[in-house]
């Protein structure tokens, strides 16, 4: 007679693997979104533009990299000419 009330309340192996799958996927979803919410917040330095975008002018990028060694002074010239040429002609095609 007492065993009437526990009867069928106790979870069959089906019961087991859904509990078991289940808490492996709230886990799941709990590092994901910290992970996600670390590199959002990891990405931006306080002043809301992000870290990974250049915000120097082209021609202060191609001095840093001359200033480095990546480049030398011939290619340095080179690009900083193209540049320049194609500000001037940004400049000239807006004012026609």
């Amino acid at each position: 007679m007492t065993t009437m009330f526990w009867y069928d309340h106790d979870p069959s192996g089906w019961g087991w693997f859904a509990m078991a799958a289940g808490m492996v996927l709230f886990w799941a979803l709990i590092i994901t979104v910290a992970v996600l919410l670390f590199r959002a917040l990891a990405r931006t330095d306080g002043t809301g533009t992000p870290t990974g975008t250049p915000s120097a002018r082209p021609e202060e990028l191609l001095a840093e990299r001359f200033a480095r060694g990546e480049i030398d002074e011939d290619e340095y010239h080179r690009r900083l000419t193209v540049l320049r040429g194609r500000a001037g002609a940004r400049t000239r095609l807006g004012k026609s």
